[in-house]
C-alpha cells in the first residue's frame, strides 16, 4: 500500500507505527476514497491515549500472519462499527460518513492471479469500457423492494457493492426510478414512479366518492381515487416477495394519511391466489372484482378521458379469465358498466405453469403439436428446430393431452415467446420477456435493413399464404359467458413460420413477418367488431403493446381504416397501470349503487 493511500490527507498521524503497518495490509487492496472515510471514522483516529483505541487494539491480534484472518472479520465488523458512528448526532442534512465493505470472498481470485495477467474479477471480455466507478442511488435484491434503511441495505447488499453512503434522514416512501420509452415522439411509460407519482390522473366524469384499487400481482402499483382523481401510487413491485407485499400494505396507509382519505370499498383483480387479491380480503372491506384485461382497457379509457364504448385490444402476458382459462390475447367491447369477450387469438395448451413463461420452448412443442395433431410429426419437427430433447418433447405432448399441470390459454405474451424459440431466437428466457423483446429486437433490424437496401420509409411485408380473414363462431355462444365470436387466426402464423424456419428463411424476416401478421389479424377483428357494433374508437392496452412494432402496425393500420385510436402515454400498457382501470370501474360502481 503506497504512503499515500493513507498519508496525512486521512488522518492517520494519529496512527503509531505499529498500527500504520498494520492497516497497510489490512486495507491494501481498497481505493484511497474508501481508505479515506474508513480511516477517518476508525476508532483508532487522534485517540491513541483513550480507552476505546486501547480497547480495540486489545482485540486487534498483533502478529502479521493473522492479517488475511482479520481482513474476513472486518468486512463483518465494518458495517456494525461504522455505522454506529453514522447515528451519533448530527445537523440536519448532514450526509453520514459511512463505508461498508462488500462481503463477498473476492480477494483471493484478486490475490492469486498471475503477475502478467491485467484482468481482475470485474472485468468482461464484451469489448464495452467501463468507468472504475459506478453509483446506484438505490438498491434491492431481485424480487424486493428497494431497501430503506441501514440494517437492510447491509444484509441484502453488502455482497453487491464496496460502498455504502448512508443518511440520517429516514426514508418515508419507496421510490423507484421511472423508465420511459418513446412512441411517434410522445413519452410512453413502461413504470411510473419517481417524478410522476402519485400525481393524479384526471377525468372529466362526475364522480364522487373514494375508493383503494390495490392492482395486480406483477409490477404492483395502487391506486386510490377521489372524486374525478386518480392517484397512482409509485412502483411497488412483484407482489410474490412477501417483503414487497408487506411493503404494498405500508405504503397505501401512508397515501391514505397523505391525501386524508378512508376508501370505503377495495377493487382487487379477479385471480382467487394473487397476494393483492388477498390483501383486498383482508381490509376487512367490501371488495369488488374486476377482470384483469377489462381493466387495462379502462385503464386506457381513464388516461385518455373517454366515457363511451370502445373495442379493447388486450394484449398481455396472462390474466385469470372469467370462464377459468388463463386469457392474454383478447378483444373486448368495454365501458365503464362491464365488457364482452368478443374474440381472442387461438387458444392454446400451456403446459408447465408458471416455468412456461421463462421456457419459451414449452409453449413452442404445444403450438407445434396442435398444428400437427400427430405425435411423430411433432417429434420430427421439434428436433429439425432444436427445441428439445425427444423425451421432453413426448412428455410435454402427453402432459398436453392429459391436462396434466396445463391450462387452456390465449396469452398473447407467450405465444411470442413460443414464436422466438421456434425461430431459433430465445429458446428460454433468463429474465421477464427477454425471448419476446429479443424477437421484436431482430424484426426490427431486419425492416431497418430491408429499408436501407430499397431506400424506402417502409416494409409491407405482405404474404399471400397467410390467411387473415378471423374466424367466427356460432352465433348462438355467447361472449359473456367467457365464449367468443371472434378467433384470431394465430394458428396458421405459427404453420408458417415453422414451415419458412424448416426451409431455411432467415429469422429476422421471419420475425417481421409475425409481427404483421398478428397486426393484420388485430385489423380484421376490430374490423369485424366494428361491423357488429358500429364502435369506431379502439383502446390498446397490455403489456405486449410495450412492443412499439407491433404498437406502430396496428395503430397505424387502425388510423388507415378510420379508427379513432386510444393509446397509453403516461401510464404504463403493462400490470403497473391496471389499478387505474380497476378504480376507474369502482368508482362508477359507487355512482350506479349510490343512485339505486
Amino acid at each position: 500500500m503506497s504512503d499515500d493511500k493513507i498519508g496525512n490527507k486521512t488522518g492517520s498521524e494519529g496512527l503509531s507505527e505499529t498500527d500504520k503497518g498494520y492497516y497497510e495490509d489490512l486495507y491494501n487492496d481498497l481505493p484511497k476514497e474508501v481508505v479515506d472515510i474508513l480511516m477517518q471514522t476508525h476508532p483508532l483516529m487522534g485517540k491513541n491515549d483513550d480507552l476505546e483505541a486501547t480497547a480495540y487494539r486489545a482485540r486487534r491480534p498483533q502478529r502479521r500472519e493473522d492479517v488475511e484472518e482479520v481482513k474476513e472479520a472486518r468486512m463483518q465488523q465494518v458495517g456494525n462499527e461504522i455505522n454506529e458512528v453514522s447515528r451519533a448526532p448530527q445537523q440536519e442534512g448532514d450526509p453520514t460518513r459511512y463505508v461498508s465493505r462488500r462481503a463477498r470472498n473476492a480477494e483471493s481470485a484478486h490475490t492469486s492471479a498471475p503477475k502478467g495477467n491485467t484482468m481482475n474479477q470485474d472485468d468482461y471480455d464484451d469489448g464495452i469500457q467501463m468507468p472504475d466507478y459506478l453509483v446506484m442511488t438505490s438498491g434491492n435484491t431481485s424480487g424486493a423492494p428497494i431497501c430503506r434503511d441501514d440494517n437492510d441495505a447491509i444484509a441484502e447488499l453488502s455482497y453487491l457493492c464496496d460502498c455504502m453512503l448512508s443518511h440520517n434522514r429516514k426514508i418515508r416512501i419507496r421510490a423507484d426510478d421511472s423508465v420511459m420509452d418513446y412512441y411517434k415522439d410522445e413519452p410512453y411509460m413502461i413504470r411510473r414512479s419517481r417524478g410522476y407519482a402519485p400525481l393524479p390522473v384526471m377525468v372529466s366524469a362526475p364522480w364522487k366518492g373514494q375508493v383503494l384499487a390495490v392492482g395486480g400481482e406483477l409490477k404492483n402499483s395502487f391506486c386510490i381515487g377521489v372524486d374525478g382523481r386518480f392517484y397512482l401510487s409509485p412502483y411497488v413491485g412483484d407482489l410474490e416477495d412477501l417483503r414487497t407485499v408487506n411493503a404494498l400494505k405500508e405504503t397505501i396507509g401512508r397515501l391514505e394519511t397523505l391525501l386524508e382519505v378512508e376508501p370505503p370499498v377495495v377493487v382487487s383483480d379477479m385471480h382467487p391466489r394473487y397476494n393483492s387479491t388477498m390483501i383486498a380480503e383482508e381490509s376487512g372491506l367490501p371488495v369488488i372484482k374486476v377482470q384483469h384485461h377489462y381493466a387495462h382497457i379502462l385503464s386506457c379509457m381513464a388516461e385518455n378521458d373517454c366515457e363511451e364504448k370502445v373495442i379493447g385490444v388486450s394484449f398481455d402476458g396472462t390474466g385469470y379469465g372469467t370462464d377459468g382459462t388463463i386469457w392474454g390475447g383478447e378483444i373486448l367491447i368495454a365501458d365503464y358498466q362491464g365488457f364482452t369477450r368478443l374474440g381472442s387469438i387461438q387458444p392454446f395448451v400451456q403446459v408447465g405453469g408458471d416455468v412456461s413463461a421463462k421456457e419459451g420452448w414449452r409453449i413452442a412443442v404445444s403450438l407445434i403439436w396442435q398444428n400437427t395433431g400427430d405425435l411423430e410429426k411433432t417429434l420430427d419437427t421439434v428436433r429439425k428446430l432444436g427445441l428439445c430433447t425427444e423425451q421432453e418433447a413426448k412428455v410435454l405432448v402427453t402432459m398436453a393431452q392429459r391436462k396434466l399441470n396445463a391450462v387452456t390459454s390465449t396469452s398473447a405474451g407467450r405465444l411470442f415467446d413460443g414464436v422466438s424459440a421456434i425461430l431459433g431466437i430465445r429458446r428460454a428466457s433468463t429474465f421477464e420477456g427477454e425471448a419476446s423483446t429479443a424477437l421484436e429486437f431482430a424484426a426490427e433490424a431486419w425492416r431497418a435493413q430491408e429499408i436501407q437496401k430499397k431506400n424506402v420509409d417502409t416494409v409491407s411485408g405482405e404474404r399471400t399464404d397467410i390467411k387473415r380473414n378471423v374466424e367466427t363462431t356460432g352465433a348462438d355462444e355467447k361472449p359473456e359467458t367467457g365464449n367468443r365470436k371472434i378467433i384470431l387466426n394465430t394458428g396458421d402464423i405459427v404453420a408458417h413460420l415453422v414451415r419458412e424456419k424448416l426451409e431455411g428463411e432467415d429469422s429476422g424476416k421471419l420475425a417481421y413477418e409475425f409481427h404483421r401478421a398478428l397486426a393484420d389479424e388485430i385489423l380484421a377483428a376490430c374490423e369485424e367488431a366494428e361491423q357488429e357494433t358500429g364502435i369506431r374508437k379502439v383502446a390498446l392496452s397490455g403489456g405486449v403493446f410495450q412492443n412499439r412494432l407491433l404498437l406502430e402496425l396496428v395503430d397505424d393500420g387502425l388510423a388507415e381504416k378510420g379508427f379513432e385510436v386510444l393509446k397509453h402515454s403516461l401510464i404504463p400498457p403493462n400490470d403497473g397501470g391496471i389499478a387505474l382501470g380497476q378504480a376507474a370501474y369502482g368508482m362508477a360502481y359507487v355512482q350506479r349503487h349510490r343512485q339505486v
